[in-house]
């Protein structure tokens, strides 16, 4: 009896030493709660990262980062988010298994995007509605790149072709996934000032200094801001005053014979601010073809946009803001332009005005009511050897709605009314008159931690192409580990006028009027689906991927062809099949350290069922591809970037070539600004290279259609002072 008794205590002895051997062996998951100090809002995508370990993992949709089979010891958790100052946390194994932290937000650090254009306040991350955002540090970039107008900016989004329209002025128009320009709308700070008949001269018009970021919109958003927006939608959003007075002088020339200045100015005290852009642009006529006829024009462009923000109180914001260009731009023959001798030239002269009045009031604390209105005054005459376009077009807008928001749901409710006015002023008698008034209501709600719902309704009234009910609605999955999806869709309209891409192109000699009995409005239906994934594999590596795949269907396109009444005229007919565009769209984003590589791919099929055999739509591209890599420091930002652009179809049929531009920028930071210089199409890829662009007869030029660079390689050599206000806002953009 006493040896059992002597066995089961050397049992129990050994038993507990290798449980307690095993206990201190075993590795242990730690899960870390991770949250903002300010709100405790979970911070979805933080990362938890033990460095001796190369150890990771990121907070997911419950703020929770899940560090597995963390070995024995006392171990360093780096805790981090996007504009937040890091933390470190020290945990020891074995032990507790659960922690929570809070970040404080840092204004050196990457700031939260809040996207305008839906008029909701909800932050980029929690909008179901899929939205492309450029600002900060990249557009910093593009303004160096061009700092005339916001084609570069535009150019080089994915999916988004700038798509020459004349080489005499170089006109320029959007093209989303395929589509015309027409389809889409630019909106500057929420307010349409463009299009109609300013047509490609808009984009060439709009300088980007002033601009704060750039909020795209792929896919039907006439629900939102109503006809025109088929395509998609372009909000500019500009600086706005700050305690911190901000002050840029830009100066720009470039080997092309073009010298550009610009100047921004903002600052606000208690109950006044004040911002004030101004620009001008002067440009020779310039000819790297050698065929002495100007691939860009002899131009002068000047723009004044003075704004006054009043703030009566905390709750309470009022601006009025001016906007003034004067734009003439003459291109041809040269020895035509300086005045040598007589012939073709083309001459654009227009001159633009516009006002915007906006107020906001806050109602309670989780309501609001603004008020806004724009009125806008636009003239041009197109002058050619032997005839004259010009007119006058006038346009207004007015809105008001009202937010609320509730814990788990946001509602905007409003009306607009939108009225155009079209002048010809020269021989013909093609005017034009459109009054619309609409109601709209949009509902974001969320219906988990994972799901949020956003549905909309519109429905317009026009005077005479009658009413549009215009449903839309998207769906966000936030899933665990950084991914999250977008499925949304809706109904367009546009309604016709004369200004198409095809009337610019003939100058709109013989083009008829609109025949409102005739035609009808055109319409869409489009849907659009995208996955993105972010993750960070260490300290200094992070990685993200998006994925788009989208289609949009017009019907009643509008087409511009031969006229039955002969005598070379040209007139407007409704297509009798669908426009179909269908594509998909690919982003990558990798960053170490201090650098960056984005790469890009977009396939756009836009097919033509109209025409037998469902051809692709002549100057659009099935695929386009893209890379830029940048390295910045505080000392440095260097950055170089290739674009391809594939085979196209004529008009006639006939297949243009691919081709690859290059464009490297150098800059130099100071306390003072910035001294850069950028080479744009370094390696000098233009359509005369390919093929011809005119062909002259008797010292009368006949254009072929544009579908590469037709100004080739560009220097510019330019400098950024600021004298005080010497910062960059940085974004959280993923």
């Amino acid at each position: 009896m006493k040896h059992l008794d002597l066995l089961l205590i050397v049992f129990v002895v050994v038993n507990s030493a290798f449980a307690k051997a095993q206990s201190t062996s075993t590795s242990q998951d730690i899960t870390i709660t991770i949250v903002s100090e300010k709100n405790q809002e979970l911070l979805l995508g933080a990362t938890a990262y033990i460095k001796a370990l190369e150890l990771g993992a990121m907070a997911d949709v419950n703020g929770k980062a899940v560090l597995k089979n963390v070995p024995t010891g006392t171990h360093q958790v780096s805790i981090s988010f996007l504009g937040y100052a890091s933390e470190t946390l020290e945990i020891t194994v074995p032990g507790a298994s659960t922690y929570t932290i809070a970040l404080k937000q840092d204004s050196s650090k990457l700031k939260e995007i809040v996207i305008q254009s839906t008029r909701s306040t909800r932050s980029f991350k929690r909008m179901p509605t899929r939205i492309e955002f450029i600002g900060g540090e990249e557009l910093v970039e593009k303004n160096a790149m061009n700092s005339t107008n916001i084609s570069m900016v535009l150019r080089e989004s994915t999916g988004i072709q700038m798509q020459q329209t004349s080489q005499s002025s170089a006109n320029q128009s959007i093209r989303i996934q395929g589509l015309d320009g027409r389809y889409t709308q630019l909106l500057k700070d929420g307010f349409p000032l463009y299009g109609g008949f300013s047509g490609g001269l808009s984009i060439m018009q709009i300088p980007p200094l002033d601009i704060k970021q750039f909020e795209i919109i792929k896919g039907s958003s006439s629900t939102l801001y109503g006809g025109g927006a088929i395509a998609g939608l372009v909000n500019m959003q500009t600086k706005t005053p700050e305690e911190e007075k901000e002050l840029d002088l830009m100066l720009v020339g470039t080997q092309a014979l073009g010298t550009t200045f610009n100047t921004f100015y903002s600052g606000r005290g208690e109950k006044w601010g004040t911002t004030l852009f101004a620009n001008a642009n002067f440009q020779q006529a310039y000819d790297p073809d050698g065929d002495e006829f100007s691939n860009l024009p002899e131009t002068t462009s000047v723009t004044v946009n003075p704004r006054v923000f009043y703030y009566p109180s905390e709750k309470a914001t009022l601006w009025l803001g001016l906007n003034a260009t004067y734009d003439d731009r003459t291109g041809g023959f040269l020895d035509v332009i300086d005045g040598s001798r007589t012939g073709y030239t083309e001459t654009n002269e227009s001159s633009r005005l516009n006002s915007q009045f906006s107020y906001d009031q806050q109602l309670t604390s989780n309501s609001s009511l603004q008020v806004k209105n724009s009125l806008s005054y636009f003239n041009r005459d197109l002058i050619l050897p032997n005839s004259i376009f010009s007119g006058e077009q006038t346009n207004s807008f007015t809105e008001v709605n009202y937010k609320t928001q509730r814990e788990k749901t946001d509602w905007i409710l409003g009306a607009n009314l939108y009225t155009s006015s079209f002048n010809e002023t020269s021989e013909f008698n093609r005017n034009q008159d459109d009054t619309t008034v609409g109601v709209f209501a949009n509902n974001i709600y969320d219906i988990s931690d994972r799901w949020i719902l956003e549905t909309g309704l519109r429905t317009d009234v026009t005077a005479d192409w009658g009413t549009f009910v215009l449903p839309r609605v998207s769906l966000l999955f936030n899933g665990s580990g950084g991914f999250t999806s977008r499925l949304g869709g809706g109904l367009g309209y546009k309604i016709p006028d004369l200004f198409t891409e095809e009337a610019e192109f003939v100058r709109f000699q013989n083009v008829l009027a609109i025949d409102k009995d005739r035609l009808s409005a055109e319409t869409s239906y489009g849907m659009n689906l995208d996955f993105n994934y972010v993750t960070r594999l260490s300290d200094d590596v992070k990685f993200s991927i998006n994925q788009l795949f989208y289609l949009t269907a017009i019907e009643n396109g509008l087409l511009l062809q031969e006229s039955p009444l002969g005598n070379s005229s040209l007139e407007y007919f409704n297509a009798p099949d669908i426009t179909l565009s269908r594509g998909a769209e690919t982003n990558m984003k990798f960053s170490y350290k201090d650098f960056k590589l984005f790469l890009n791919y977009a396939f756009i099929d836009t097919r033509l069922n109209f025409l037998e055999g469902n051809p692709q739509k002549p100057l659009t591209a099935r695929h386009n591809a893209g890379a830029v890599l940048m390295y910045e420091t505080e000392d440095w930002r260097i950055g170089y970037e290739s674009y391809y652009t594939g085979e196209q179809l004529l008009f006639n049929g006939t297949e243009t070539t691919d081709f690859i531009t290059m464009g490297l920028l150098v800059m130099k930071n100071f306390e003072w600004g910035h001294l850069y210089a950028n080479f744009e199409n370094f390696t000098d890829r233009r359509q005369s290279r390919f093929s011809p662009t005119l062909a002259v007869d008797n010292g009368v030029p006949t254009f072929n259609e544009i579908y590469a660079p037709t100004d080739g390689f560009i220097l510019s050599l330019g400098v950024i002072w600021k004298p005080f206000g010497n910062h960059e806002e940085h974004h959280d953009d993923d």
